[in-house]
């Protein structure tokens, strides 16, 4: 795993979807319900040192490993990017997800950290802020449509944006 930078930040979101923790971490795990929401391919292994591999476009495939998989409870996986976009070689940040029942609803609480600086930061808000919404759509069993991500020009003005207005 590449060295994390001496400055790191953290984005975090918090997010409830209408669907049983079950059905939310097949979300996070399983190739074909992952690419509802997030990407257009992935190869996913969700067992510590399992890979993460996601097509995000043309242009962005994250590649990381699974740290840790407790079944409908949390998962952590590393990320980064094939081409190094933001600084972020391979496996090189730390995604936490975890999964608390609230009823009939899941809370999600995703944390990304290790992130190597502002931009890095920026993009990954935006990323996160884009894609969760849409996980909350398809874990409750909706169809979030196709994603205007698949677009990098799309992506980059989404990045400038949250990056201007940090």
């Amino acid at each position: 795993m590449p060295a994390t930078p001496a400055e790191t930040s953290v984005v975090e979101h918090r997010i409830r979807i209408a669907a049983h923790p079950e059905t939310v971490f097949s979300y996070f795990t399983d190739p074909t319900k992952i690419v509802h929401w997030m990407g257009t391919e992935a190869t996913l292994d969700p067992r510590p040192g399992g890979a993460c591999r996601i097509r995000l476009n043309e242009a962005s495939v994250v590649l990381g490993e699974y740290v840790e998989v407790e079944p409908y409870r949390r998962i952590v996986f590393t990320w980064g990017y094939e081409q190094q976009w933001f600084s972020m070689p391979p496996q090189s940040t730390l995604v936490e997800v975890s999964l608390t029942p609230e009823g009939a609803e899941t809370l999600v609480v995703l944390s990304h950290r290790r992130l190597p600086g502002d931009l890095a930061a920026a993009g990954t808000r935006a990323g996160w802020s884009h894609y969760l919404p849409r996980l909350v759509v398809a874990a409750a069993g909706g169809d979030p449509r196709l994603d205007p991500w698949q677009d990098i020009d799309v992506v980059v003005q989404a990045v400038r944006d949250v990056a201007e207005s940090s």
